[in-house]
């Protein structure tokens, strides 16, 4: 087996390829690259227990002088490639446990592993998918998946929740502390599907996307998704069980709305939140929010250790309802004010002890929600 290939090209596929990866394998041959060298193109293969990956190179920069398979130590080679300046890099097998890599006057000898042992890797059958924008799954991935569990208390947690049905796709995640969910109409016809995708799964999946500017085609089974990228296809186990109804706890009638510029109220709460006692649950830092009569916010945190942090904000227009006291976790606030497209948004409250919802002014699919922390 000999071919050479354009350095850069071989290097962006390398970079793809490494996300399916494991950290950590019972099975060591998982922690090579596959690589299956044909006449014309190289079907690159990565994979973990959750994920795997397959990347088609038919660059015009390919010249295979013979073709054949093996599987390369993916660490170490994707290593070299990013250290050679070599504008191609040439592969030669020597022997069947041995490859030479040259790149101008670098020259390294990799010990190949057994290709014989690397799994057959099974992607779906491709047939009816669910064909969805690029840029729609990264924004969903975004506003979504950072309130996924990071505990295994309840693994069905531990991703995020992806419904479609009469052309509505419903995205939800959830921690049980708060919640995130989005709500968008498509216009893809395709059968219902009421599927899991784990959190791991969907990072990585945003850093691929990155590089990827067309349309996505999505095929589903009840064990796994798989999507199919130009010239990429990645593959995520899902996970399983019945995701909760989120519905039934987001409220629907708010006393208590209080409009703010998200930049204003994100910089105070960061700021109060650095002297910010911890939870004793969930060991985030709790601050309160204090509608007064004169409708000024006051957001605060008391520390009996260290000290007190207070900041007042003016709502950046009319402020709806009572005076309301509420303490919560400003991670969870923060967290969700980022995930906003919007410069206005509105923080709104059913009372003092029930969750409450924020929303966004050119967010208009999008609800975030937030469980209070009683006060003592």
């Amino acid at each position: 087996m000999t071919f050479t290939i354009d350095r850069d090209t071989l290097l962006n596929n390398l970079t793809i390829l490494q996300k399916g990866l494991p950290n950590k394998t019972p099975l060591p041959i998982l922690t090579a690259i596959k690589f299956d060298v044909n006449e014309d193109h190289l079907l690159l293969t990565s994979s973990n227990t959750d994920i795997a990956i397959q990347v088609f190179v038919d660059d015009k920069s390919l010249n295979v002088v013979k073709a054949g398979k093996v599987a390369i130590p993916g660490r170490y080679l994707i290593e070299i490639v990013r250290k050679v300046n070599a504008q191609k890099v040439e592969f030669q097998l020597v022997d069947d446990n041995l490859i030479i890599i040259r790149a101008d006057r670098s020259e390294f000898k990799l010990k190949l592993m057994d290709v014989e042992d690397y799994p057959e890797i099974d992607f779906l059958d491709l047939d009816q998918p669910v064909v969805l924008d690029s840029q729609l799954i990264k924004t969903i991935i975004k506003e979504t998946n950072y309130a996924t569990a990071t505990n295994e208390k309840r693994p069905i947690l531990t991703g995020v929740n992806f419904k479609y049905n009469n052309d509505n796709l419903y995205t939800v995640a959830t921690d049980s502390y708060r919640l995130s969910q989005k709500n968008i109409k498509l216009r893809t016809h395709s059968k219902t599907f009421d599927i899991v995708i784990p959190s791991k799964s969907l990072d990585e999946l945003s850093k691929i996307l990155d590089t990827v500017h067309e349309d996505i085609e999505l095929y589903i089974n009840p064990n796994k998704v798989l999507f199919k990228m130009n010239n990429i296809l990645f593959q995520t186990r899902l996970l399983e069980g019945t995701y909760p109804d989120t519905q039934r706890i987001i409220p629907q009638e708010f006393p208590v709305v209080i409009p703010f510029n998200k930049e204003e109220l994100l910089q105070a709460v960061e700021r109060v939140s650095l002297l910010s006692p911890k939870d004793k649950d969930t060991n985030y830092n709790i601050i309160k929010l204090n509608l007064r009569p004169d409708h000024v916010v006051e957001i605060s945190s008391t520390n009996n250790e260290i000290g007190d942090a207070l900041e007042e904000i003016i709502p950046s227009g009319t402020v709806t309802g009572p005076i309301i006291k509420i303490a919560f976790s400003s991670k969870y606030l923060v967290e969700a004010l980022k995930s906003f497209s919007s410069s206005e948004i509105t923080l709104n409250f059913a009372g003092e002890v029930k969750p409450f919802v924020i929303k966004g002014n050119l967010d208009q699919d999008l609800l975030h929600l937030i469980l209070p922390v009683r006060i003592d």
